[in-house]
């Protein structure tokens, strides 16, 4: 059972705005702080110089403050921001001349008057320079016109590979449906949203996005190779089960990518999906590679047997050069793709989500 109220010690300190109260207790709970009439009012159950303890005070200060205090808890001590109705330099804190015996000096923060105001000059200085900046910097007149652009954009790919995603989990797991139609039913849609990615390239190229540009072509050249090259030249190909696979796994990544991107453009970030945009990428990247992978190993024996996309030369030995062997050499071009993409998403997922981040929030 708690004991009897006693008074913590209490550091304290000022600028010409500002009030600052170090209250020496750890473990606070339940902190009740008031400023009614300019008085503040303190209790707090936490360990103090007294043990674990209910611990109060009151001060009344020496000129009018807003009645709305900010505080701050941390492990080792709890910090009360006061804010002064005039900016001006306080002789003492409280309205009482002799000090109380629980309040200190906080030498940690202690400034004299003429110290402060050079503070304060600094920082008014350093405002006025930053306001300078910015107004050298020349507004985009097109400013929300790219930003409405951008919107569209992302909401537009979000809901076809949405429609993509669900679609193919509707007939797989409720209908029943098997894999071998997947290229039939969604492949119109996913010809559109592919397409519609090569835009990205140009909002790259132009400044518009910052994504390096070199990651992105990488990306949609590698999806659009195997949807329009292998899947659209050979009828044989459409019906593999690895199909399914490919566009789950595409669909799947852009579910949580199109929207963080559309949120970002208003200045919008929800945590669970920022977390899922950088994370849900981890198995599902290496395996959307992997089901391109499959997919041109399985078309290599259709394009030597039929030898579509193959190039004759015109020389006495009468050689052709036959795509099934272009496609060997850019399965080791997909594998290195696969393994640039990867450290540049590993890259932002520390920038997002690494320690540093957590800790700045």
């Amino acid at each position: 059972m708690a004991g009897p109220s006693l008074r913590p010690h209490v550091h304290w300190a000022q600028r010409h705005r500002e009030l600052y109260l170090r209250v020496e207790l750890s473990d606070v709970q339940n902190p009740d702080i008031t400023i009614a009439d300019n008085v503040l009012h303190f209790k707090a159950q936490g360990h103090g110089a007294k043990g674990d303890n209910i611990y109060e005070f009151q001060i009344e200060f020496l000129e009018p403050v807003e009645p709305k205090p900010v505080c701050r808890v941390t492990q080792r001590q709890l910090n009360i921001t006061v804010q002064k109705k005039e900016s001006n330099w306080w002789e003492r804190l409280t309205k009482q001349e002799k000090r109380p015996l629980f309040l200190a000096p906080d030498f940690d923060r202690w400034l004299d008057e003429s110290d402060a105001e050079m503070e304060l000059k600094e920082k008014e200085e350093e405002k006025i320079n930053k306001m300078k900046i910015e107004s050298r910097v020349p507004k985009d007149p097109f400013k929300h016109l790219k930003k409405g652009y951008l919107i569209m954009y992302n909401l537009v790919q979000f809901l076809g590979f949405s429609w993509i995603f669900v679609n193919m989990t509707v007939r797989l797991f409720i209908l029943g449906k098997s894999f071998y139609d997947t290229f039939h039913t969604t492949g119109d849609m996913m010809y559109f949203c592919q397409t519609l990615a090569l835009m990205e390239i140009m909002n790259s190229l132009i400044g518009l996005v910052r994504s390096p540009l070199r990651t992105t072509v990488v990306q949609i050249f590698g999806r659009n190779f195997v949807l329009f090259v292998v899947l659209g030249s050979l009828e044989e190909m459409q019906s593999k089960p690895v199909v399914f696979f490919m566009f789950y796994f595409w669909s799947i990544i852009e579910l949580f990518r199109y929207p963080y991107y559309m949120l970002s453009c208003i200045g919008i970030e929800w945590k669970p999906l920022t977390w899922l945009r950088y994370t849900a990428w981890i198995p599902l990247y290496p395996l959307g590679g992997l089901a391109e992978a499959v997919c041109i190993v399985q078309s290599i024996p259709i394009f030597s047997e039929t030898g579509k996309f193959s190039l004759g030369l015109p020389n006495p030995l009468n050689v052709t050069i036959q795509f099934s062997f272009l496609l060997q050499i850019y399965l080791v071009a997909l594998s290195l793709g696969v393994y640039i993409n990867f450290c540049h998403l590993y890259k932002q997922r520390k920038q997002h989500l690494g320690p540093k981040k957590r800790k700045m929030k």
